[in-house]
């Protein structure tokens, strides 16, 4: 019997590859997922209708397992089924109606909502709902739609991004602790600045008043952290950190829309107002 002092000692394990940080996930993701966006308002048409469709089903789907659980099938398809013949609708330049469809998919929904949760459902079908269609109101425009969505592009890029750095380099105050512990003042300063600075590049790259797009950039910029941070206040309320895993880096496609939904929103709004149902992109941005 050998001693065990002459036994073969094993070589220790080799150590784990560390893991992708989630700093760099989240730039792979939006390497990949960005030109995609922009390719598809560049197409406009279908392929846009399309892509906004896909992304507000799939936030359909996260909100309604976040505030009444897995399953659910008949109630997702239902409002599901009510906003893919919005998007059909607004497609064919009905904006009146698709909104109509909106309405009654949250009805629809309804029938199979748990007592408890009814509000929850139907604000979760308002919101995907509008997440389709105010996108598809300004891109509808021929001559300033493709500016109008790219603007609004870049002032959410220009705003999350140079927030989360600034936020991470200078720190102090936070913004808001009790629904999101870790963004701060001076990165929310910062993502606004920011935002302001692309607008400008915008408006410089596309020959469009400066000033006016700085103006648009600042709002836009604060509502889309507005948006955030309402996000966040929904997903701690259910106590949730992410909407799903689908995008790595990011979590679910509401965590990487919630800021994008609100600037649409408010975006369309404006845009409605001064130039009405089928010149919200020239309302906007002609001053």
């Amino acid at each position: 019997m050998r001693d065990s002092a002459s036994q073969p000692v094993s070589d220790p394990p080799a150590p784990a590859a560390p893991a992708m940080s989630n700093l760099a996930l989240r730039a792979v993701s939006a390497m990949i997922l960005a030109p995609i966006a922009v390719g598809a308002a560049w197409l406009g048409s279908w392929p846009f209708a399309v892509f906004w469709l896909i992304a507000a089903l799939l936030v359909l789907w996260e909100w309604i397992h976040l505030v009444a659980g897995p399953g659910h099938k008949l109630m997702f398809s239902a409002s599901g089924s009510a906003l893919a013949v919005a998007a059909l609708v607004e497609f064919r330049d009905r904006p009146i109606a698709a909104g109509l469809l909106i309405v009654l998919g949250g009805i629809a929904a309804l029938i199979f909502a748990q007592r408890g949760r009814r509000v929850w459902i139907v604000a979760g079908i308002g919101y995907s709902g509008m997440m389709l269609l105010s996108p598809l109101l300004l891109r509808i425009d021929p001559d300033y739609g493709f500016l109008a969505i790219v603007l609004l592009f870049a002032v959410v890029w220009a705003t999350d991004i140079v927030a989360y750095f600034v936020g991470r380099a200078i720190g102090g105050p936070l913004l808001c602790p009790s629904v999101s512990p870790k963004k701060t003042w001076s990165g929310a300063f910062g993502g606004a600045v920011g935002a302001m600075a692309a607008a400008v590049a915008i408006a410089h790259l596309f020959g469009a008043n400066r000033q006016v797009f700085a103006v648009l950039g600042l709002l836009l910029s604060v509502v889309a952290q507005l948006g955030d941070l309402l996000e966040s206040w929904i997903k701690r309320h259910f106590g949730a950190k992410d909407a799903s895993h689908l995008i790595p880096g990011h979590g679910g496609v509401m965590d990487r829309l919630d800021g994008f939904w609100a600037a649409a929103l408010v975006a369309c709004l404006v845009g409605l107002a001064r130039g009405g149902l089928h010149n919200a992109a020239l309302g906007l941005l002609i001053w």
